[in-house]
């Protein structure tokens, strides 16, 4: 059966990974504090990476939640959906095979997703330098 969202080429290509690299780029140089990618591959059914951020503000986590939109777009990985909670203190936004959640602190360490995918290898993103983002 054909993956209809097209997930399974993207992975046989590692197009999943370098997109989640560059999202967990750009969330630390937009002043995300405590960024986190985990790599979910055979933990969880449906996504490949989660990234955890802590962002400073609402306004902060908006905007990059926003980037972090425009980046999947123009890296071929459409937002699926986003999510918001009334208070603006948790941010999800759904890439299908990774999805990024922009916490405040507090809230952050309410959910404490770390611990809830706590079997997951943590992958390490270094800063390159712009548009050099090899592995």
């Amino acid at each position: 059966m054909a993956d209809p969202l097209g997930a399974t080429e993207r992975d046989a290509g590692g197009e999943t990974r370098a997109f989640a690299l560059e999202a967990a780029r750009l969330a630390f140089d937009r002043h995300c504090t405590d960024v986190r990618l985990l790599d979910v591959r055979g933990l969880s059914q449906v996504c490949d990476y989660v990234l955890v951020a802590s962002g400073t503000s609402d306004r902060q986590a908006r905007s990059v939640a926003a980037e972090l939109e425009d980046l999947g777009r123009d890296r071929g990985f459409p937002r699926f959906r986003t999510n918001r909670d009334d208070a603006s203190t948790w941010t999800v936004v759904d890439f299908v095979t990774m999805v990024a959640h922009l916490f405040e602190p507090s809230r952050r360490a309410y959910y404490d997703l770390e611990d809830l995918w706590s079997d997951a290898p943590e992958v390490e993103f270094d800063r390159t330098p712009a548009g050099d983002h090899a592995q």
